[in-house]
């Protein structure tokens, strides 16, 4: 029996439990005899290249490697995040002063209002949004201004819709492109308006840039800072996790504004003592592979797009390719919601999926499908999904 005076209130503005219920209907289709297609998280299948884990392996065996790391990330693993940053970009960066290490860009994120706001204070992120964003706001008692998100706008927020009295409360505002879960991307002429709107508002611009490497149909995403100047109202985050395949070495890397990049690294220092240093040296290895021998991981995904959503649209379900990153937002068939559709396929075909309105209020009618399985497999998917939409009819919730 659960004890509520030893459980926090704040943990119920941590926004949808779905993600651990669909944990447990994969569970239960398993115990059943299902064989699961789990395109729910959006977890990399492949481990990194084998030189990134030779670096890995090497760095472990040294003694030096065990010591606190430091909030900030090593000398060698900032250098390295900065030529590849000016390499990638463009952009030239100072890694003593703009560059800040991060178990993951999530550990980044979820922290940031922590550093940046106070209690009573608000911030505008995308609705639909990855959940994260909404439960750092809820650790820091920090109010939600939903920032809708549209197809009919590519996905794009409407900087002139939004009133006045909105802007002057929001601290920050927090974009992601690719974005995670609509799929949608964002060209350099979108944040330079970006840019100019939070110069304008006084609000910080936050921008979640996870899967910078991750775009399809020759389109390279931009990074923020490529604005001229827009490292005086905005910081961008960047994984490791997506792009090299490192989501278990829990590595990633703040990059912009030196005030908001040292009020985080402050809040960090009381809180954990950095990344593993061997990790660091993985990372170094992935970057610098990237640089002289890349192996882009944008062709594997755009591989499993082209077949998934070919499958999926042979099979009458049809939804339009993603521009970028590993999912797919896909719009459920009439008659079904989200959760509807999530729960009955998964129970009758075992395709595991993410109802839409887990990331906010305007995903109902969505579903999220992760293409975290070769491509074969993202076909049976394809194939199980179609037989059950052709004998099953939209069912009440349960």
């Amino acid at each position: 029996m659960t004890n509520e005076k030893w459980r926090s209130r704040r943990l119920g503005r941590l926004g949808s439990a779905i993600f651990a219920e669909v944990s447990e209907w994969k569970a239960e289709a398993r115990r059943q005899g299902k064989d699961v297609i789990a395109l729910d998280i959006g977890s990399p299948d492949r481990p990194p290249l084998e030189r990134i884990r030779e670096a890995l392996a090497e760095a472990s065996l040294k003694p030096d490697m065990y010591r606190y790391p430091g909030t900030e990330g090593s000398d060698r693993f900032r250098r390295k995040a900065a030529e590849w940053f000016e390499h990638r970009f463009g952009v030239e960066l100072d890694p003593a002063r703009e560059i800040l290490s991060l178990m993951g860009t999530q550990d980044g994120l979820a922290h940031l209002a922590l550093a940046v706001t106070d209690p009573g204070d608000c911030a505008m992120l995308p609705d639909p949004g990855y959940p994260v964003y909404q439960a750092g706001l809820a650790v820091a008692g920090v109010e939600t201004i939903p920032l809708p998100l549209l197809a009919d706008n590519d996905y794009l927020p409407d900087f002139d819709a939004i009133p006045d009295a909105v802007w002057d409360k929001a601290k920050f505002m927090l974009l992601s492109y690719p974005s995670n879960p609509v799929t949608a991307v964002a060209d350099l002429a979108f944040f330079e308006r970006a840019v100019d709107v939070a110069r304008r508002r006084g609000v910080l611009l936050v921008h979640d840039n996870a899967y910078s490497e991750m775009a399809f149909d020759g389109f390279r995403p931009p990074s923020v800072l490529q604005v001229p100047g827009a490292a005086e109202v905005a910081i961008e985050f960047h994984s490791l996790s997506k792009s090299f395949h490192l989501a278990g070495g829990r590595i990633g890397f703040a990059v912009g504004n030196p005030q908001v990049l040292d009020a985080l690294r402050a809040l960090k220092n009381n809180i954990d003592f950095g990344v593993f240093l061997a990790v660091q040296e993985a990372a170094v290895a992935a970057l610098d592979l990237d640089m002289r021998d890349p192996h882009p991981v944008s062709a594997i995904y755009e591989g499993r797009r082209d077949a998934f959503i070919g499958a999926l649209g042979a099979e009458g379900w049809v939804v339009s390719p993603p521009r970028g990153t590993m999912f797919a937002w896909a719009p459920v068939p009439p008659g079904w919601s989200s959760r509807q559709i999530s729960r009955a396929m998964l129970s009758n075909t075992g395709v595991a999926v993410i109802p839409g309105n887990a990331f906010g209020a305007l995903g109902e009618g969505y579903v999220r499908f992760a293409m975290v399985e070769e491509e074969d497999r993202l076909r049976e998917a394809a194939r199980r999904i179609g037989q059950f939409l052709r004998h099953h009819e939209p069912v009440s919730e349960r």
